[in-house]
């Protein structure tokens, strides 16, 4: 099992990098801004599931094949690319964004917004890199089953996480109803979140370093 000094700086080391600004907080605050504190937290629920999914990868060895296979490497990063600009598509083809909709419509849109976040992150390959470069530096073979420690150090990153992003999330959504719950704003929050959305996928497209 892993001792409490290593999870402590482990814990420290999640937390300067989950409280850095990055593409998924960027994507998180943007759906907050965009349709409600509800969609940013089906969001992030989407993207940490997604870092279990890369957690086991690398526990079990398959997200080397990224630094073994370069090909492979960029066929997931184009497809994430191609995944970002369909939805960014798909945003600016939507008559009305701000706030999901009631009842049970409300939430299939959850269970969409959460596949949406879930797939952006597997279809990422920098995310299995990072997950591949930081885990290692604390997990011991003599401590026990590494895919339970790599496991435990997901849900830490998760936790923290959810913390750090859960305040952006409020403060995104509460700038969301304010500036966008004016009907007068028209598609405003469709273009942002295309705009977010084309943005990412050109960067994972043309950002070939590894």
């Amino acid at each position: 099992m892993l001792d409490l000094h290593a999870l402590l700086l482990f814990s420290l080391a999640c937390l300067a990098l989950t409280a850095t600004p990055g593409p998924d907080m960027l994507l998180i605050a943007s759906r907050s801004v965009a349709q409600g504190r509800s969609a940013g937290f089906a969001t992030l629920a989407g993207i940490q599931a997604g870092t279990y999914c890369h957690a086991l990868a690398a526990a079990f060895g398959l997200s080397e094949l990224f630094l073994l296979v370069p090909l492979a490497y960029d066929a997931v990063r184009y497809a994430g690319a191609a995944y970002l600009l369909f939805l960014a598509s798909q945003a600016l083809r939507s008559n009305q964004l701000l706030a999901l909709p009631a009842g049970e419509n409300r939430r299939r849109s959850t269970l969409v917004v959460f596949r949406q976040g879930l797939l952006t992150n597997l279809l990422n390959p920098k995310m299995a890199l990072f997950v591949l470069a930081l885990f290692p530096q604390f997990v011991r073979t003599e401590a026990g089953s590494v895919a339970l420690q790599v496991m435990i150090l997901a849900t830490v990153l998760n936790a923290i996480g959810l913390i750090v992003n859960g305040v952006v999330i409020v403060l995104a959504s509460r700038v969301g109803t304010r500036f966008f719950g004016n009907s007068k704003l028209g598609r405003w929050p469709q273009y942002l979140l295309a705009t977010v959305f084309g943005s990412l996928a050109l960067k994972l497209a043309f950002d070939g370093k590894r």
